[in-house]
């Protein structure tokens, strides 16, 4: 499995699955929920209201992962995830962190895909430091035992976090 960082608009990956930083009732947000919800169209908000409620209100709860398709997006698929809220981090941010990796290369890995982008989950408006995320996201992904999935993509938003994602890849 081949891991590497860009600098781009992960909406615009052509990938098997791309992973969006969801909240917990998978109808679009700020940030990077928003833009995948704006470029993927109407379709996926559809879809995502179809996903049944686990709770009201939930239909992925923290640390978990949904499927969808792509719709208008390059991507034949999107992977919702639900990333921690930062609290200090004595709540197991770091555990419910590295499950969100975990879920979606599940998902990714039971529908058969071969490439997959992620985003930098709860970095944003959920406030999980980068420095922190980062090396977890990486080593996460790192410990997965991959059996189809050969490519993996951490889409970096701005230059301080592709400089961190290349530095925890080894590569800058």
């Amino acid at each position: 499995m081949r891991l590497e960082t860009l600098h781009a608009d992960i909406t615009t990956l052509a990938v098997d699955a791309l992973v969006n930083a969801a909240n917990e009732t998978l109808l679009g947000g700020a940030g990077v929920d928003g833009a995948i919800h704006r470029a993927a169209g109407p379709g996926l908000l559809a879809e995502c209201r179809r996903i049944p409620e686990v709770a009201p209100g939930v239909r992925c709860p923290t640390g978990e992962a949904r499927i969808t398709g792509g719709h208008r997006l390059l991507a034949r698929h999107v992977i919702h995830t639900v990333g921690p809220v930062w609290r200090g981090g004595g709540h197991d941010e770091d555990a419910l962190l590295a499950r969100c990796y975990q879920a979606c290369l599940a998902l990714a890995e039971d529908h058969g895909l071969r490439s997959i982008a992620f985003p930098a989950i709860s970095c944003g408006a959920y406030g999980f430091p980068p420095q922190r995320a980062v090396p977890l996201a990486v080593d996460s992904v790192r410990r997965w035992n991959a059996r189809r999935l050969d490519r993996v993509i951490f889409c970096a938003f701005d230059a301080h976090m592709l400089r961190l994602y290349r530095e925890a890849l080894g590569c800058g």
